[in-house]
């Protein structure tokens, strides 16, 4: 059995760091000082994805269906595999359409002498006839664990995960991230119905990377089974280990391919869970599979002159 442990963190102080995520790498620095050198060596974390604690809708691929009120701030249940992206999705899918889903992709920024930092909630103004004139949107991380060949490592206890801090300046209490929800996830168990016998696209989650400065990593090629149409977009990125810094060449998280693998549909999907690459232990080469010709966000509303 494939296990996973899915855990949701609730921003509590202000963070600098990467403004669409927190790195793997990160977050398995922060709990690595908190467990034992068996788990150390055992435990693969992913990026964690910055959530809003908004009103939403569960997507047409999930498992239940309609209205969800305020999602973001627990872990649904997971039944069939599209589950698994609710909050992983860049798209935010599950937000109604009647919520500023742009301004749900940015942070409030703040600053703290010359430098910026990403505030835990966002504030948005009101009608002054409403009872408050601004209402406030709490920002969650999402993120989940698995283990290499010990099955014993998971789950971690939720003293282990609750008060982590990450990001820079964790002295003068940046970064601080509270335990909010945790569940375990048997991939083996899920309903992958919905990319058998279909065409399909691959949708890189997280940072694919194509060579690495940190010693003895591994160069990769763009994998056969991408059928790539045009150049994709790279970006350089960086991995900390201490006071070293180390330079990743990476294909850019976001960019959906063609996936040519279709008779493997679900192993490449429970591979694509647990990342692929040099550095997947640490979140990067995070990928999802989805039936081509399923939309990427939802239909906007028809606006004046019935033009979309």
């Amino acid at each position: 059995m494939i296990q996973i442990q899915q855990v949701l963190f609730e921003l509590e102080t202000d963070y600098q760091g990467h403004p669409y995520h927190v790195t793997g790498n990160a977050l398995y620095n922060a709990l690595a000082r908190r467990v034992d050198a068996r788990t150390r060596k055992q435990l693969h974390v992913s990026h964690g994805v910055f959530v809003p604690g908004e009103h939403g809708e569960y997507p047409s691929a999930h498992s239940d269906v309609g209205y969800g009120g305020v999602l973001g701030k627990s872990l649904p249940e997971v039944e069939n595999y599209a589950d698994l992206f609710l909050f992983r999705d860049a798209a935010r899918r599950w937000l109604l359409d009647s919520r500023p889903r742009d301004a749900h992709n940015t942070h409030d920024v703040t600053r703290h002498g010359d430098r910026l930092s990403f505030a835990p909630r966002c504030w948005f103004g009101r009608p002054p006839e409403v009872r408050n004139s601004r209402r406030s949107v709490q920002w969650f991380v999402q993120c989940y664990l698995h283990c290499g060949r010990d099955d014993a490592v998971l789950p971690l206890d939720e003293e282990v995960l609750d008060g982590l801090r990450v990001g820079a300046a964790r002295n003068y209490g940046l970064g601080e991230l509270s335990l909010k929800d945790t569940q375990l996830v048997e991939l083996d168990e899920l309903d992958y119905s919905g990319i058998k016998d279909t065409a399909l696209q691959l949708e890189l989650v997280s940072p694919f990377v194509l060579s690495s400065e940190y010693p003895s990593a591994d160069d990769q090629n763009v994998p056969w089974w991408w059928d790539a149409d045009g150049e994709l977009r790279r970006r350089e990125t960086r991995l900390v280990n201490g006071d070293e810094v180390h330079t990743l060449a990476t294909v850019d998280h976001g960019q959906v391919v063609a996936f040519t693998g279709e008779d493997a549909a679900v192993r490449t999907a429970k591979n694509g869970v647990l990342r692929v690459g040099t550095h997947s232990r640490f979140g990067f080469g995070e990928f999802r599979l989805r039936p081509t010709g399923s939309d990427r966000v939802p239909e906007r509303a028809v606006g004046v002159g019935g033009e979309a």
